[in-house]
């Protein structure tokens, strides 16, 4: 299994994008800015995509992913994975003929290309030679993490979560738990707007991390722009012991 980061920060700006990452070729976990720098054939390669939460800067991509793979002929639809509450808002905000064209029912309502699947809390979702569980998570509004496991490993991607008690029951369920990415937006002093906001900070990312009883390459994702190097800092001296890495728009990694 490949994972390619297409973005990783909680904001734009040079060379930042949002957060999206691809899975082999077919599949995306969130739907941020980082998805337009995909060529067009890649692209059209995805069918499906599982969504963390409803932000903007998880879905603000899918909108004209979908106008650019939309084919009135097509095989294979496009598939989001989502809460309940996360699909109902991005058909009431985003695909409402407003906002942006209801591409579940183009070509036609009888058969649409965008096809919406309800994915709660436990639900496994099997494509191909992977198996995609989700996870219930503690952000602002209704979130998903999720595992995804094959032949090789699982790899786990938290979303947007602050201090959870439901995430590192189903990470410490697997022996062969590979690769964590997961997020911490704000520093140790901005501790009080991150938890407001259902965000980790260092400080309380790494207190949740000496629950883990597996030792994956953890990566770090969803800095604020202009925070990163000392986010990363403040993590690594409160985790000396654990490999903690900041991803990068760009990176690859393999389970």
């Amino acid at each position: 299994m490949r994972i390619r980061i297409l973005g990783c920060s909680g904001g734009i700006g040079a060379g930042s994008r949002t957060s999206a990452l691809l899975i082999d070729h077919d599949v995306l976990i969130d739907a941020g800015t980082g998805i337009g720098d995909l060529a067009l054939h890649d692209l059209k390669s995805i069918r499906h995509v599982f969504l963390t939460h409803a932000h903007l800067d998880h879905i603000a991509g899918l909108p004209m992913l979908v106008d650019s793979v939309f084919e009135p002929d097509f095989d294979v639809p496009l598939t989001v994975y989502a809460r309940e509450e996360t699909l109902s808002a991005i058909q009431a905000h985003l695909f409402n003929d407003v906002i942006w064209p209801d591409f579940a029912k183009l070509p036609s309502s009888e058969n649409p290309m965008l096809r919406y699947h309800v994915c709660s809390p436990g639900d496994t979702v099997s494509i191909d030679h992977r198996e995609f569980y989700a996870v219930d998570v503690m952000h602002s509004v209704p979130s998903l993490g999720y595992t995804v496991q094959n032949s090789g490993g699982v790899f786990a991607v938290s979303g947007d979560t602050r201090t959870n008690e439901t995430l590192w029951p189903v990470l410490n369920a697997y022996e062969d738990l590979r690769v964590l990415v997961i997020e911490v937006s704000f520093p140790d002093e901005m501790e009080t707007l991150a938890t407001e906001a259902g965000h980790y900070c260092p400080k309380t990312l790494t207190r949740d991390l000496e629950r883990l009883r597996h030792s994956p390459a953890i990566w770090l994702t969803g800095m604020k722009p202009g925070e990163e190097s000392r986010i990363l800092a403040q993590v690594v001296s409160a985790a000396p012991d654990k490999n903690i890495q900041m991803l990068s728009r760009g990176t690859i990694l393999t389970v």
